[in-house]
């Protein structure tokens, strides 16, 4: 069980959340869950360690209700996502149950990793109010010009429809991907290495420049 454990202080004074959506593309272009380092993504708060990992999965799989994550101490959740490489999002599908445990807002911050519920008091990159969308037809769409270069994606969601606890059953990512440039550095380091006989010819008495 993911310890919860954590106080807001006051409590969260958003603004308007953004509630505009537009219909869902076809499953071909939600296919960022594979660029998802799921090892190391975590969820806190949820019930049963190794849930949250459970509702990145393949769109024609996104209504299966057997994979799922429910909260533990309250209603709110937290997925930190890290990517394989750099991704541009440009929209989220959200799905829980249709009924008060879906939840009603989502709040989105890129590149902090392993954030906590103490870090959720910073204002988001964007948050949305969300509808009940138990067959994973809503789309979200991101700000691109705020989430053009992310390599870490958290996403909170912060209250639902009045429930004990939270239902997640599917998070859909849209967006492009870029793979992470490893080898500039192995190339980096190879042309820094030269070897010392490549330069014996060019190697000159001191004495030559004394005056």
């Amino acid at each position: 069980m993911s310890g919860h454990g954590h106080s807001h202080g006051g409590g969260h004074s958003h603004g308007c959340c953004e509630c505009d959506h537009e219909p869902a593309e076809r499953g071909v272009e939600y296919e960022l869950y594979r660029r998802i380092d799921i090892e190391k993504l975590q969820c806190l708060n949820e019930s049963r360690d190794g849930d949250g990992k459970l509702v990145f999965k393949p769109w024609d799989q996104r209504t299966d209700r057997m994979k799922f994550v429910e909260s533990d101490a309250d209603e709110e959740l937290l997925f930190n996502i890290p990517f394989t490489g750099s991704v541009k999002l440009k929209g989220i599908i959200i799905s829980g149950e249709d009924d008060e445990s879906h939840p009603a807002e989502m709040r989105l911050y890129k590149n902090i990793p392993q954030m906590s519920f103490d870090d959720t008091s910073r204002e988001p990159e964007q948050a949305f109010c969300l509808n009940r969308d138990p067959l994973a037809e809503l789309e979200y769409p991101t700000k691109i010009a705020r989430f053009s270069n992310v390599q870490h994606l958290s996403i909170h969601i912060s209250r639902n429809f009045g429930a004990e606890s939270t239902h997640v059953y599917y998070i859909g990512l849209r967006g492009e991907y870029t793979e992470a440039h490893r080898h500039e550095v192995t190339i980096c380091n190879y042309e820094a290495a030269a070897n010392p006989a490549d330069h014996k010819e060019t190697i000159k008495p001191q004495t030559q420049f004394i005056s």
